[in-house]
């Protein structure tokens, strides 16, 4: 048997906080001391609730934030989204804004991945206008966060797209690299 053949015969099973936690504490226990894995523990609290696969993008969006319209209007920051969505991949990135856009009303969605937009692009657009929500992989925003082009302070909501597997049925997280 294939690994692959074993992967599409389970069923998805949705992420839930402790998969997170157990990943961060994987990655950063060797090298860090027990005080240092304990400032990086988040609490239940931190977690919204995860999407059970029966809801769409957009109406889970819509049901873990309510009030979005409130949010958007009051967002006048450059080099800031109060929404950021992390995936594996940019194709799933282009799909999941396409999804969203009952969800999105007249917000700005920025790009954050590297298929065909330069870093350059990307940091005199965030510097230049106000965007709502970042949809990107996590090394794009890692390297913008890294050049202090994005800025996190208000954002509000942080969404992992942890469930959705690629062609080679990996999820974001069993990914080496991120």
């Amino acid at each position: 048997k294939k690994i692959s053949d074993v992967l599409q015969k389970s069923a998805p099973k949705p992420g839930v906080p402790a998969d997170l936690q157990n990943l961060l504490t994987q990655h950063f226990g060797e090298n860090r001391s027990v005080i240092e894995i304990e400032e990086i523990q988040l609490s239940d609290s931190c977690f919204l609730p995860v999407n059970d696969l029966t809801h769409s993008f957009s109406s889970y969006l819509k049901e873990i934030c309510p009030k979005w319209a409130k949010l958007r209007r009051n967002h006048k920051e450059k080099k800031s989204v109060v929404m950021l969505v992390l995936c594996s991949s940019a194709l799933r990135s282009l799909e999941l804004i396409k999804s969203m856009t009952a969800f999105k009303g007249d917000c700005r969605v920025l790009k954050l991945f590297a298929k065909h937009i330069k870093i350059k692009e990307q940091v005199n657009m965030l510097e230049k206008g106000v965007f709502h929500i970042g949809v990107g992989t996590p090394g794009r925003v890692k390297a913008l966060v890294e050049q202090d082009a994005l800025c996190l302070n208000s954002t509000k909501y942080v969404i992992l797209d942890w469930n959705w597997k690629d062609q080679k049925l990996r999820r974001m997280m069993d990914i080496p690299e991120v």
